[in-house]
């Protein structure tokens, strides 16, 4: 073996084991937010350690190192932090190519400490961004590179354009603020310090019995003193699966907490409802998420797990809706709603709701009907109106607030495959008892949780998504509201309209048309977008067509690439055009294939036969270029 080969390996090594946890620090951001935090903490210890390279196997490490940083020895570190980001990207940029398995462990969720506001603000940007946006940041702010060195490293991770990602970088530190250095090495950040919780001890109890249940009691550094005998019997330590079923021990929020708290989420809710004082119906509401009997029926929005409580949850809601028990409970990442109809079986309805907050646990649906729901509000909340988003000039209508914060019903929006005659939506304003007193716009999609729905105008320099409240915002809205339905079930968190630009059309053709990128974020972190083209319209609420789509992407969101879309349009006259646009940072947009032309600046209209191929190119002002969505 050559000696050179042998020493690298063990310089790569030593580097392991000194800066193990700086390394698992980064691979933990880089690694996808919607695997979970459980799971992002055991992939993050299992890629550095899987980056000790083998030895007689150098030229596989492909791609130039960078330049040392400073004393570490050789290229070692240098060595493991690259291979470290490739298996980190790997995650997310090859999905389809089989990846390593997470290392297990059996019994226990780990998870880092919570943070503040400021840090949950963070990782909801981190989650809206590409696994390469994410690395760039890590190198900026956990490496302390600066962009050349970051770049070189990017680019023999793999990261096929290390520009591209260093700009997004750049808009998510600007979105976010100073600070994000000191955020990204606080605890919320660091999976080399964490909490345990069990996570199934009931069911591995009734598979293996009490001999497993005591082994991983014991791991989670629970003591367990005997089984009860009956009844009347209560054993003297109990074991954390066996608090979080006793209703005694379920969290309540004091009533005030919310005007005076840095987290003004679902943590912040109060426990309303006449049961809730109920033990023997929060009991049998635990008992059943634990362990549902045959027949429960169970509902999880899109990447939301259906596990049974590790830790007494809070109590969010007990009492009577038409006719219904209903139990509300939020486990710091979820919210659990349990019905139990007075003569059918019990249901439950799991939907993630982590990172919310004033807007997004503004409310949520605590009683659903036929062609109607009901919300339960936030005790921010200080009013709410019906509004119907097809009729963006009608006034709304007042609804009635009952003392325990359930609504009046509202009607559902409609289906697919019927009729959108009507979209209803809530407008919700907050208190003025704490800072943000604003009104935001609600609607529902079939979860547990409202999406809540947000505009930006096509003005130069505008600001990031804002309340949904003018009219400009509703007339957008109108245009766009029946296409919320291909987003129901799907965990939506937020959907945006951004109205990125304006465009005369050819021959005269009215007062110009708008080009909207509609954007739906998840609970999970990935987006998806719909580019609509809006002409004049005779109605208010004729929709748009689309023009193009994409999934999984951080495009019209504060951290991605410009966005170009582009249709065929008929003038009045019958002849076809072909019509593009692109959002700020287009400089210029090229067409080729079957119809050739070029424009400085962000629009272009063209004649082009209807069925004429055409590839349409933005050019953008650094150089790059970006090529335009399709349907």
């Amino acid at each position: 073996m050559d000696e050179r080969t042998r020493a690298d390996v063990e310089r790569a090594e030593a580097a392991i084991v000194e800066h193990y946890p700086r390394l698992v620090r980064l691979g933990y951001l880089v690694l996808p937010p919607s695997m979970g935090r459980h799971r992002r903490v055991l992939a993050a210890h299992g890629l550095v350690q899987r980056a000790l390279p083998r030895a007689g196997r150098r030229g596989r490490d492909r791609g130039a190192l960078p330049a040392q940083r400073g004393p570490e020895t050789a290229s070692g570190y240098e060595l493991v932090r690259l291979r470290t980001l490739r298996l980190a990207l790997a995650y997310e940029d090859r999905p389809a190519r089989p990846l390593p398995a997470v290392p297990l462990v059996w019994g226990l969720r780990l998870f880092p400490r919570a943070g503040g506001a400021d840090e949950l603000a963070l990782d909801q940007a981190l989650s809206a961004v590409p696994a390469p946006v994410r690395a760039a940041v890590g190198l900026w702010h956990l490496e302390g590179l600066d962009r050349d060195a970051a770049r070189a490293v990017l680019a023999a991770a793999g990261v096929g354009d290390p520009d591209a990602a260093q700009r997004a970088a750049d808009l998510l530190d600007r979105a976010t603020g100073a600070g994000a250095a000191a955020l990204l090495n606080s605890g919320e950040f660091d999976p080399c310090t964490v909490q345990t919780r069990p996570t199934d001890l009931l069911r591995r109890r009734q598979r293996v019995r009490a001999s497993v249940a005591l082994v991983a009691a014991l791991a989670a550094g629970t003591a367990v003193a005997g089984v009860a005998g009956g009844d009347d019997t209560r054993p003297r330590h109990e074991s954390v699966a066996q608090q979080a079923l006793d209703p005694a021990r379920l969290l309540r929020t004091p009533n005030d907490r919310w005007a005076d708290t840095s987290r003004v989420d679902f943590t912040a809710w109060p426990p309303r409802g006449r049961q809730a004082g109920d033990r023997e119906l929060l009991g049998r509401a635990l008992r059943v998420w634990a362990t549902p009997p045959a027949g429960t029926r169970i509902t999880a929005s899109a990447g939301t797990s259906t596990r049974p409580p590790d830790q007494p949850p809070r109590l969010l809601y007990a009492g009577l809706i038409d006719n219904v028990m209903v139990v509300v409970f939020h486990d710091g990442e979820r919210l659990v709603r349990y019905a139990e109809p007075a003569d059918t079986t019990p249901t439950l309805h799991f939907a993630r709701v982590d990172n919310a907050d004033l807007t997004t646990g503004g409310a949520l649906v605590i009683g659903r009907g036929n062609g109607w729901m009901r919300y339960l509000l936030a005790p921010w909340v200080s009013d709410i109106t019906a509004l119907d988003l097809l009729a963006p000039d009608a006034p709304g209508r007042g609804l009635h607030l009952a003392p325990d914060g359930v609504t009046d019903r509202i009607p559902t929006p409609p289906g697919d495959g019927g009729d959108c005659g009507s979209w209803p939506a809530a407008r919700l304003r907050s208190s003025t008892r704490i800072a943000e007193n604003r009104a935001f716009l609600l609607t529902d999609l079939g979860d547990l949780a409202p999406v809540h729905l947000t505009y930006r105008p096509a003005l130069p320099g505008a600001a990031g998504p804002g309340e949904a409240g003018d009219a400009p915002a509703l007339r957008s809205w109108a245009r766009s509201a029946c296409s919320l339905r291909s987003l129901r079930g799907a965990g939506v968190r937020s959907v945006n309209n951004w109205a990125y630009a304006e465009q005369r059309l050819p021959e005269a053709g009215g007062p110009g048309a708008t080009w909207v990128c509609n954007r739906a974020d998840t609970w999970r972190g990935p987006g998806r977008i719909t580019v609509q083209f809006q002409p004049p319209a005779a109605r208010p609420a004729d929709p748009g067509r689309t023009a193009g789509r994409a999934a999984d992407t951080a495009a019209c969101s504060p951290y991605g690439r410009p966005v170009v879309g582009e249709v065929r349009w008929q003038a009045k006259s019958g002849k076809w055009y072909l019509l593009a646009a692109g959002g700020p940072g287009v400089g210029g947009i090229d067409v080729t294939g079957g119809v050739r032309a070029g424009v400085k600046g962000a629009t272009l209209a063209v004649p082009a036969p209807q069925g004429a191929p055409a590839e349409v190119t933005g050019r953008l002002a650094d150089g790059g270029s970006v090529r335009a969505l399709r349907p």
